[in-house]
C-alpha cells in the first residue's frame, strides 16, 4: 500500500525554524519527484518547493526562496523541508506528494499522483 506520512509540523515563533519530514512506504521514491505543497485556512493548496528524482530542486513560491530547502534520502525512503525564518504567513498544512517521473512539474496538483495527510506548521508569538 503506497504511503506518504508528513511529521515535524509545530508551533513556532516568527523567525524560527523547523524540518518536515515526509516518510514513504509501499514503494521506493528512488525513481519518483516529490513535492511540498501547504493550505492556509481560506485559501487554495500552493506549490512549495519539489524535488526531482536525481536531485535537482525547484521552488514554486518566491516568498520561501533563501528559507526553505527541500531534501531527500532514498536510503531512508524519506523528503525532508527545512524551513528557516519562518513568517505568520507561513501558517498552514503542508502536504507531500509524489509521482513517477524525474523532472518535477509545474505546481499544479493533478501532476501528483500520492498525497500525505498533512502536518500542521503555525507561526504565532
Amino acid at each position: 500500500q503506497v504511503q506518504l506520512v508528513e511529521s515535524g509540523g509545530d508551533l513556532v515563533q516568527p523567525g524560527g525554524s523547523l524540518r518536515l519530514s515526509c516518510a514513504a512506504s509501499g514503494f521506493t521514491l528512488d525513481y519518483y519527484y516529490i513535492g511540498w505543497f501547504r493550505q492556509a485556512p481560506g485559501k487554495e493548496r500552493e506549490g512549495v518547493s519539489c524535488i526531482s528524482s536525481v536531485g535537482g530542486k525547484m521552488n514554486y513560491v518566491d516568498s520561501v526562496k533563501g528559507r526553505f530547502t527541500i531534501s531527500r534520502d532514498n536510503a531512508k525512503n524519506t523528503v525532508y523541508l527545512e524551513m528557516n525564518s519562518l513568517k505568520p504567513e507561513d501558517t498552514a498544512v503542508y502536504y507531500c506528494a509524489t509521482a513517477w517521473g524525474r523532472s518535477c512539474p509545474g505546481a499544479q496538483i493533478y501532476a501528483y499522483t500520492y498525497w500525505g495527510q498533512g502536518t500542521q506548521v503555525t507561526v504565532s508569538s
